[in-house]
């Protein structure tokens, strides 16, 4: 089978998860293209070559100019601090790479937007990785909802609620500084790539968005700990958004509820195995929400397991998204979300952020 070599900038939380995900996708999904695990950047020497190491490439650099312009290096995933995105993706593009990069699409809804440019002139396979909507059970949920099994949709619900920072005496960290690295910035794009999954697009917002905790131990805190965001759908169904970094006791609250004239759906991460429906039908004495469990008969997951209810994990989600991305290369079809569907989430995170500093609703197709 062919081989494509993989350039991997950043070694970090998400550059280890890809190049796990890029060792494992060939035996696991039986891919047209192999991965070849070529080369890894990170920010010196030394680390580089630690995860060299540590995670099979063949090769290491500081410079992620060198890994993108290796002609052994066919493929480039971007797992590096939003403010490098761009220089990076542009550079690809330019060589006629393909680019899979870790949202948010850039540090500002310009990058993103020079970016999907970029991307479209090259004419060459873009993803982003929103890897959360591609549990087989979101995926599920999705085939349901487009099949119309629950009637009109009139409502939906979404949350991101992490508690990392929930305690007031939790010390300042990159995380507490720039506006790309707060609530906003971190979970906010995979609840509302998610609500797009699900509702199709939005057509305005009123959001608020707030700082609980001004300062913490060593420093002041300059970006948001949560947001309440009121969205209208293009559909005419209305929704809400809740996302937070202080929400005390939730630890991968990505969560969601769809309602509709026929039916409704439930989902959260935290028992990502498991979609709860209801269908309105048969005796109400006999009603209520019915619990799925996941297994081969839903999107992906027989390829990991053959039993149903054993499960998949946040680990086989990037599995998922680098299968995707390999056979989008292979096909030359454009697979969900390109950036341009990364940018669709920029401008919404953008258009909420207005809201908030304005206090009245805003039109996405301002931003």
């Amino acid at each position: 089978m062919p081989e494509i070599g993989i350039g991997i900038v950043g070694g970090g939380y998400m550059g280890k998860a890809h190049s796990v995900a890029m060792s494992a996708v060939g035996a696991v999904f039986n891919t047209a293209l192999r991965p070849r695990l070529e080369m890894i950047c990170a920010s010196s020497p030394d680390s580089a070559e630690r995860y060299r190491m540590a995670y099979g490439f063949q090769r290491a650099t500081e410079d992620w100019r060198v890994l993108v312009s290796d002609p052994s290096v066919q493929a480039v995933v971007i797992a590096s601090p939003q403010t490098t995105h761009r220089q990076i993706a542009e550079a690809a593009f330019a060589l006629g790479k393909p680019v899979l990069c870790e949202k948010p699409l850039g540090a500002s809804l310009q990058d993103g937007q020079a970016m999907v440019t970029a991307a479209e002139a090259a004419g060459v396979t873009n993803m982003v990785g929103f890897n959360y909507a591609r549990t087989p059970a979101t995926q599920y949920a999705r085939q349901l909802i487009e099949a119309g099994e629950l009637g009109d949709i009139t409502w939906f619900r979404g949350e991101h609620t992490e508690d990392f920072y929930a305690d007031p005496e939790a010390p300042a960290t990159w995380r507490t500084s720039g506006m790309a690295n707060g609530t906003m910035g971190d979970l906010a794009p995979h609840m509302v790539n998610g609500a797009l999954a699900l509702m199709g697009p939005i057509a305005k917002v009123m959001a608020e968005v707030e700082t609980v905790h001004h300062t913490r131990p060593g420093g002041d805190v300059d970006n948001d700990d949560h947001a309440q965001i009121m969205c209208r759908f293009e559909s005419g169904a209305m929704g809400n958004i809740y996302v937070s970094r202080i929400s005390t006791g939730r630890k991968m609250g990505y969560a969601y509820e769809v309602s509709g004239t026929k039916g409704a759906l439930r989902f959260d991460q935290e028992d990502q195995n498991a979609l709860w429906l209801y269908r309105r039908e048969g005796p109400e004495a006999q009603r209520g929400f019915t619990k799925i469990l996941t297994g081969p008969a839903h999107p992906d997951y027989e390829s990991f397991c053959q039993g149903p209810g054993h499960g998949t994990g946040y680990q086989d989600q990037i599995i998922i998204e680098a299968k995707d991305f390999l056979q989008a290369i292979h096909t030359g079809k454009a697979t969900w979300p390109t950036f341009r569907d990364g940018h669709e989430v920029n401008r919404i995170v953008a258009a909420a952020l207005a809201s908030s500093d304005q206090q009245k609703w805003q039109d996405i197709r301002d931003f």
